[in-house]
């Protein structure tokens, strides 16, 4: 019988056995997915939602030292942050696994972020819609190294609701960059986040030349 894996994350649901954390031998293709978006819109959360191993994680308390440095606005009573990544894995077939790395929100980590975008196959973009305007930087970056992207609008408690359209505008988003919602803390709805961008990844590839 194999051995139980437990895992204490809220909503992780039964423990997994040994042999659910391993690779299985049938896989083919791995592909390396960012999960990015600014300080404090629920990326850790999204990883962590979305990981069918223990996913690693790397955040640290938010001391004094960083009150002048962080903008904190509109991220509640955040106490914490990643200062490098996240990090989670994803099977989706047979032969076909994603590892899902999630990127530092702040500026200060402009450096580990960059780093992070070698070797990356797209990325997913979070966006608290009360803050949208803190994007710009982020989906700069991408568009400067050339990595597709979709764009999730996570849906926070109480946040306020605007016409898709009327995002897409405000974001500048090219018409095929597809925009979606989703809830961060819920597992079907971040997976048709991620799907959407893997539907959009192997459309684009279709398109390439051979």
């Amino acid at each position: 019988m194999d051995s139980l894996v437990s895992d204490d994350r809220p909503g992780a649901g039964p423990p997994v056995t040994v042999a659910d954390v391993y690779l299985s031998d049938s896989v083919r293709v791995a592909a390396k997915i960012l999960i990015v978006g600014h300080f404090a819109v629920g990326k850790t959360t999204f990883v962590g939602t979305m990981s069918e191993i223990r996913p690693l994680t790397t955040e640290e308390t938010m001391t004094q030292a960083s009150v002048d440095v962080d903008d904190l606005t509109g991220a509640g009573r955040k106490t914490t942050t990643t200062v490098a990544l996240d990090f989670g894995r994803l099977t989706l077939s047979e032969r076909v696994v994603l590892y899902l790395f999630g990127t530092p929100g702040q500026q200060r980590f402009a450096q580990v972020w960059k780093d992070m975008t070698i070797g990356a196959l797209g990325a997913l973009v979070l966006i608290d819609p009360q803050r949208f305007d803190q994007s710009f930087d982020v989906i700069g970056l991408l568009e400067e190294h050339d990595i597709p992207y979709a764009v999730a609008i996570n849906r926070f408690d109480g946040s306020p609701t605007y016409p898709m359209d009327r995002l897409r505008d405000a974001l500048d988003l090219l018409p095929e960059t597809p925009l979606i919602t989703c809830d961060a803390r819920d597992r079907n709805s971040s997976k048709e986040a991620l799907m959407t961008l893997v539907r959009y990844l192997q459309a684009r590839a279709q398109k390439e030349p051979a």
